[in-house]
C-alpha cells in the first residue's frame, strides 16, 4: 500500500480545525498536525503577496487523494488552496500500517 504526506495551508485556526475535523471524521486521513505561525510569500495575480497562515500536515493513503482534495476544496475558503501530496517512500512499518488501518 502507498502512503502520502499532504500539505495544506489555511488562513486561520478556525478553518484549520474545521478541515481537520471533517477529513478525520470521514477517515480520509489518519492524522492531522496543525503548525502555527507560518509566514507565506507568494505570487498571486501578478504581484507578490504576504500572508500569515497555518500549515496542516496530513497522513493518508495515496489512493484517497482525489476524495481528500475534493473534500478540502469543498470547505476551504481560498480560491486556489494549496493541497500537495508527497509520497512516503519508507518509514516505521508500524506507523505506516496504522495509517492504513485508520483510513478507509
Amino acid at each position: 500500500m502507498k502512503y502520502s504526506v499532504v500539505f495544506v495551508t489555511v488562513p486561520n485556526k478556525k478553518e484549520a480545525k474545521k478541515i481537520a475535523d471533517s477529513v478525520l471524521k470521514e477517515k480520509l486521513v489518519a492524522c492531522v498536525n496543525i503548525v502555527n505561525k507560518l509566514e507565506s510569500i507568494y505570487w498571486w495575480k501578478g504581484k507578490i503577496e504576504k500572508s500569515n497562515e497555518l500549515l496542516l500536515i496530513m497522513k493518508t493513503k495515496t489512493s484517497l487523494s482525489k476524495k481528500l482534495i475534493q473534500k478540502i476544496k469543498s470547505i476551504h475558503t481560498y480560491e486556489v488552496p494549496e493541497i500537495i501530496f508527497l509520497p512516503i517512500t519508507d518509514g516505521n512499518l508500524d506507523y505506516l500500517n496504522w495509517i492504513g488501518e485508520e483510513t478507509r
